[in-house]
């Protein structure tokens, strides 16, 4: 395909070089928003009279009718040509003629492209907006059906107090619905429109370009033409927000994976989320989650690559940023992808409660209660831990757990433990009295999952 820039070169250069330069294998995907971009452009350039509104007409005609062959399949994207933005107007111009060629008045590639960008990565930010409330639904479900199911709560991995299932899964609830307001966020810094900008000063055509920000959603424009062309914040916020969404992910995969271990063995996945071994056949994989996990350390690295190419660029638009697509654009697969696996993982997974109750009474995570106990009946708290915490070392010595330790036993220690200790000390009274805000208890959870749902 010819180059439409040829001119001060003769626009032939070296067959590995032009490999090299092109970007269409990556920008193809952005068809749609550049088509969408351009028509509204046509129009701007019809409104205020810079070509006839005859010629905008049969230009936004044009367009129309590539954007319906690419996405019925009747054109295909050639990818001997430079980027998406050189593909479609070269199309354009064999379609309708020179006046085609009126296209690419009063802007540049540099605006074209950050303008494609941000209408593609908006696209991108409500889609995943829609996958995590999605994954959300799938956590709410479960904690509302396992608010009372006791499991230990860790602290250092170590057993540490006892928690309901329901509540652990509510924590990272609340981090998903962080993610979603990071997303939002961001989108206000996405929405800004760049075209306009040009090359980098701006034009000196009588231009509107709120007009056309506005047809195309955008809630303000670039009000600095060389920042309009060279801003990437916008990419590096996105992928940071992956990358975030993406570490939340990978707790909770974590997580999953010692759950669903026979040391813990506190949830079983469905078969349709796990595989087998091909020498172990006694072997259920939680590939899915640790795919996840792995899959983690590659959107730090589009982070990391984003970041590592801006900082040293200089003012304004520089071909460096051409590297900025792929990263962004494998940021938000992944996202997608993990986004799409892990909410049915969630959904379907088997919860044996049993277990959880079990492994909660094995760990003496009710020696605060024991604690409190004391301090209720007069002792100050440092006092109350010393003797618990000599109650709980003589315990493991003997093979004993708090619930079965005889009262006769308990008063050796103290005078102030009388019968009615076992029911303070119970799991179910753990959790239950627990009834500060964001706590464990069930009542508490509910309301957790109340808040999200309202989020929601």
């Amino acid at each position: 395909m010819a180059k439409m820039w040829a001119g001060r070169t003769d626009g032939v250069i070296d067959k590995l070089a032009d490999d090299f330069n092109s970007s269409i294998k990556f920008d193809s995907r952005m068809y749609k928003q550049d088509i969408l971009g351009s028509m509204a452009h046509a129009s701007m350039l019809g409104a205020k009279n810079i070509i006839s509104s005859k010629e905008a007409n049969t230009i936004i005609d044009g367009l129309s009718g590539i954007l319906s062959d690419i996405e019925s399949g009747k054109l295909s994207i050639d990818y001997t040509a430079e980027d998406i933005h050189m593909f479609v107007e070269q199309v354009l111009t064999e379609r309708i003629g020179d006046v085609g060629k009126k296209l690419h008045t009063a802007r540049s590639r540099n605006d074209q492209v950050a303008l494609d960008t941000r209408m593609y990565l908006r696209d991108r930010t409500d889609a995943i907006i829609q996958k995590i409330i999605e994954l959300l639904s799938a956590i709410i479900l479960k904690a509302e059906e396992h608010k009372t199911s006791i499991m230990p709560g860790y602290t250092h991995l170590q057993r540490a107090q006892p928690i309901t299932f329901g509540h652990h899964l509510m924590a990272y609830a609340m981090m998903f619905l962080r993610d979603i307001d990071r997303f939002k966020d961001l989108k206000k810094r996405i929405n800004i429109c760049p075209i306009g900008s040009c090359a980098l000063a701006g034009t000196t055509y009588d231009t509107d370009r709120r007009f056309e920000a506005e047809k195309l959603g955008f809630t303000d424009i670039a009000l600095n033409s060389i920042d309009g062309v060279s801003d990437r914040d916008f990419c590096v916020e996105f992928t940071s927000a992956c990358s975030i969404l993406m570490m939340h992910l990978s707790r909770f995969s974590e997580e999953i994976i010692l759950w669903s271990s026979w040391e813990f063995k506190f949830i079983e996945l469905s078969d349709a989320y796990t595989t087998g071994s091909s020498i172990m056949p006694q072997k259920k994989n939680s590939d899915m989650a640790e795919l996840v996990r792995g899959k983690t350390g590659r959107v730090y690295g589009d982070l990391i690559g984003l970041l590592t190419m801006l900082k040293g660029l200089p003012l304004a638009y520089n071909k460096d940023m051409q590297e900025d697509k792929e990263g962004v654009f494998d940021a938000a697969d992944t996202v997608d992808m993990c986004l799409d696996v892990f909410a049915p993982m969630v959904a379907t997974m088997k919860v044996l409660k049993e277990n959880m109750k079990l492994a909660a009474q094995k760990g003496f995570i009710n020696a605060t209660d024991l604690a409190d106990y004391l301090v209720k009946k007069g002792l100050p708290f440092r006092s109350a831990y010393k003797i618990c915490g000599q109650i709980v070392g003589d315990c493991i010595k003997c093979g004993k757990v708090l619930e079965t330790l005889e009262i006769s036993e308990y008063k050796k220690y103290s005078d102030l433990f009388s019968e009615d200790l076992y029911e303070d000390i119970s799991l179910e009274t753990c959790v239950n009295k627990r009834i500060s805000e964001g706590g464990t208890s069930p009542e508490s959870v509910q309301k957790q999952i109340d808040f999200v749902k309202g989020k929601l």
